[in-house]
């Protein structure tokens, strides 16, 4: 029994200085290859399909100035304020839950970054609970710049298409510095299930969700990102 606590204390000690290590490395070096990025591709090949993976890193000084207020008014309006939970929101989530409603996130930007980047897609009280760990880690080891930086450049926005540079030469044939007020918030408006909702081919839904994005984007400011010296 005591060799078991032993191995266990070790093997505790072992993930904590592991996982610290790796979001300190990613501090500073560029993000190229998540989880989902490679289950994505399992899925391609399972399915009889050749793997789609469209990815490049750009540094956030290299984005529409645009592009982060788009998400930031699509996904996570207090990402400036709060220190990587948004308690409001998550309670009205679980309130919605209660009483039977519809399933709603809770998840902030700061939350969605540690799932890309070190987590899986699966929703279990596990994975939550990993979760929190790692969106704890990056907002203490990380500026909200970088947490920007590595979100843009690791989050799905389309089938095999990670990030805004990809993004934006697959469907606006440019790069992400060009791309326009209008296009960001088309892009943002995708999220989270950029998988049926396409910014290539946006429907209806999707026009009147980017109206709404653009009004809510006259409310956050810039981000300063001159400071941020990106891999």
């Amino acid at each position: 029994m005591r060799i078991f606590y032993r191995i266990l204390r070790w093997a505790v000690a072992l993930f904590f200085l592991s996982t610290v290590a790796a979001v300190l490395c990613y501090k500073w070096l560029p993000v190229r290859l998540t989880p989902l990025m490679v289950i994505r591709c399992v899925e391609h090949v399972g399915n009889g399909e050749r793997p789609r993976l469209k990815h490049q890193w750009v540094p956030l000084t290299e984005m529409s100035k645009y592009m982060p207020v788009a998400v930031i008014a699509s996904e996570d309006q207090k990402f400036l304020l709060h220190n990587g939970f948004d308690t409001e929101a998550i309670g009205q989530a679980v309130q919605e839950r209660a009483k039977g409603g519809r399933r709603r996130g809770g998840s902030t930007i700061s939350q969605q970054t540690a799932k890309n980047v070190f987590l899986w897609p699966a929703s279990s009280w596990l994975r939550k609970g990993f979760e929190v760990y790692f969106t704890f880690l990056i907002e203490t080891l990380w500026s909200k710049q970088r947490i920007m930086e590595v979100y843009l450049n690791s989050i799905e926005m389309g089938d095999g298409i990670y990030g805004a540079e990809a993004v934006a030469q697959q469907h606006f044939g440019c790069s992400a510095a060009e791309l326009t007020r209008s296009e960001c918030a088309l892009i943002a408006a995708t999220l989270p299930n950029p998988r049926r909702y396409s910014s290539l081919h946006p429907g209806p839904y999707m026009r009147k969700r980017q109206q709404w994005i653009k009004r809510q984007m006259k409310h956050i400011p810039l981000m300063e990102v001159e400071a941020e010296k990106a891999q």
